[in-house]
């Protein structure tokens, strides 16, 4: 099969490595010319066969937008244009609405794997028209793990990406309940060897996963994490969570306490602590602290 991808960065140039090992024809465009098969976005279009699949693997929200408007001017019926970013699924719908106005259609893919999906394979999480998903089977095939897991046909267009933001609000919260726990163990005295506590819940415990493989890995590195800085970004995801269980009345305490935590990252003096002491001194006479 071939097809056309856009957005040759960290994920984008492992899934066009995988999808060629599988035996099909990628044409790639990116806007770093060292990566790139083509130099535009218009000989991608005249180097890919009708009717054209082009995937989509560039950053959330505005470079998206213009990707898809662009592609809108120069693909024709019966093309087909897949989303494999970080988008909200709303802007999904807005998408396929777009270019069904041209007879394209539209799929959206979640895609999970990072820096370790060209050899483990990608978690795809689909959504949109049956007829437009099954085309992109050989390639669906191609990108997810071996076995008969790792691939969903989620629902309607934004299914994939609703999936793929509920998994990332998961893993805000698994994130979150290891570092605490870590940061318990590396508190107290009688635990020596934190890291090798880590170490043994990697088999037969309930907590065992790849994210607990990940963090032994990081501790074998850096045992006490001595050359990271306490901050966490967030990617939109998480956040997105959280606004769409307040939409449907669903409650996520786990999941945003998980967000609110990576907030309260970016802060090194925390205006809100500051009333806290300030209110502790007041009807406790309990001691505060100045700032130097």
């Amino acid at each position: 099969m071939q097809i056309g991808l856009i957005g040759l960065g960290k994920m984008g140039g492992n899934m066009r490595e995988r999808i060629r090992r599988a035996g099909h024809t990628v044409v790639g465009y990116d806007r770093n010319p060292e990566l790139s098969d083509v130099g535009s976005l218009s000989e991608l279009a005249e180097r890919l066969d009708a009717p054209r699949v082009v995937w989509v693997m560039v950053p959330a929200g505005a470079a998206t937008q213009s990707t898809v408007d662009e592609l809108t001017g120069l693909l024709s019926p019966g093309d087909t244009v897949v989303d494999g970013g970080n988008s909200r699924w709303t802007d999904d719908e807005k998408h396929a609405e777009q270019l069904a106005a041209k007879g394209i259609g539209f799929v959206d893919a979640g895609v999970s794997g990072g820096v370790w999906g060209l050899e483990n394979g990608y978690a795809l999480m689909v959504g949109g028209d049956k007829e437009h998903v099954d085309r992109l089977g050989p390639i669906f095939e191609a990108l997810k793990p071996d076995g008969p897991y790792g691939y969903v046909h989620a629902g309607k267009v934004g299914a994939g990406h609703f999936a793929k933001m509920v998994h990332n609000g998961i893993e805000y919260a698994m994130m979150q309940a290891y570092a605490e726990g870590w940061e318990l163990l590396e508190k107290v005295d009688s635990v020596e060897n934190v890291r090798e506590v880590f170490r043994s819940w990697q088999q037969g415990t309930v907590i065992r996963s790849w994210l607990l493989d990940l963090a032994v890995d990081a501790l074998d590195e850096d045992q006490h994490l001595g050359k990271l800085r306490g901050y966490a970004e967030d990617s939109g995801e998480g956040r997105w969570t959280v606004e769409a269980a307040i939409d449907n009345a669903v409650p996520l305490p786990a999941i945003t306490a998980a967000l609110f935590a990576r907030f309260a990252s970016r802060q090194e003096d925390s205006p809100q602590m500051k009333l806290i002491a300030a209110l502790r001194n007041q009807f406790g006479g309990h001691a505060v602290e100045s700032n130097k």
